[in-house]
């Protein structure tokens, strides 16, 4: 098999699987509070279900209401692109991916203020707000986790860290990789509006964040917010097993080599989601004003990073 098709089979694996992978962590949820759980298909059926329906927007909406889900979606599909996940490379990989990863999330997230204020309810504006909020304090420790990692490779390509960390020994494990998984592991979090940063299932106006600025949409462009939400989670959770646990990736293109990159990919996103789900099954969410220290602890955390980056360098 050649490079091109195996970078265009995982980034649709990527791309298609991520509903599945938000299903796993509520039925492992559901299983921890001795629920029934729904059936691990149900978003896809949803996401149908979605797409068939009407289009609503408000009478005083501009187009830009339309257009932000669409510009949600267009930058996670971009920045899965970036993300190798079963073999050593990646379909969009260049000098600085890093840099253009970090900066295409969070060009999705600012259409998606702008369309939540368009919508012109007082709930979706107070979410675009604390939305602004947390998206401009995770960026810093988001960048300082990657530059750490990019430094200490010697790299500024994703695919050339992962490909680094594959050649170490999986015992020499350095305080630069510990102090960025857990800045880069707190920014996830946020990134991707879980517990104990967001509640992914309330239904309590006053604590909603993300929720709060889709209560305008429906239809298609509901859809897209939802599978654009998905593929954020395992882009961000793919990222954190190619950074630092990257070990089963393909190192050929052969089937046999694959398959066993694909099983190890898996294996290690399940271990995460069953993490995940333990943690929000175990947590509380915290009170807005906790966010800000939240990721300011994350923030620190990235920049000691640095700092011991630039002591092993020496």
């Amino acid at each position: 098999m050649t490079t091109a098709a195996a970078n265009v089979l995982q980034y649709l694996l990527l791309v298609l699987g991520a509903p599945l992978l938000r299903a796993l962590i509520a039925r492992v949820k559901a299983v921890i509070q001795r629920r029934q759980g729904t059936n691990l298909w149900r978003p896809y059926a949803d996401l149908l279900k979605l797409f068939r329906k009407e289009d609503l927007v408000p009478p005083d909406s501009s187009p830009l209401f339309r257009f932000a889900p669409m510009m949600l979606a267009a930058s996670t599909f971009v920045a899965a692109a970036l993300v190798p996940t079963v073999n050593q490379s990646a379909l969009l990989a260049f000098a600085g991916d890093f840099i253009v990863l970090v900066y295409v999330l969070a060009l999705g997230r600012f259409f998606m203020g702008l369309g939540a204020l368009d919508g012109s309810s007082s709930f979706a504006g107070m979410g675009a707000s604390r939305e602004a909020m947390i998206s401009a304090l995770a960026e810093a420790p988001l960048l300082l986790g990657l530059i750490a990692v990019a430094i200490l490779a010697g790299q500024g390509n994703i695919v050339e860290i992962v490909r680094w960390t594959l050649s170490q020994n999986f015992f020499d494990v350095s305080a630069v990789h510990a102090v960025a998984f857990a800045a880069l592991a707190m920014v996830a979090i946020a990134e991707t509006g879980r517990m104990p940063v967001d509640n992914p299932t309330t239904h309590l106006e006053l604590t909603m964040i993300h929720e709060a600025m889709v209560l305008e949409y429906s239809g298609p462009s509901l859809a897209l917010i939802e599978w654009a939400q998905a593929v954020k989670l395992t882009v961000v959770l793919s990222l954190l097993i190619g950074l630092f646990a990257p070990w089963g990736m393909a190192a050929n293109l052969t089937l046999a080599g694959l398959a066993l990159g694909l099983g190890a990919y898996l294996l290690k996103l399940v271990v995460l989601a069953i993490v995940i789900a333990v943690l929000e099954s175990s947590i509380a969410k915290l009170r807005m004003y906790m966010v800000p220290e939240f990721l300011g602890i994350a923030t620190a955390l990235g920049a000691l990073a640095v700092v011991f980056t630039a002591l092993l360098r020496r």
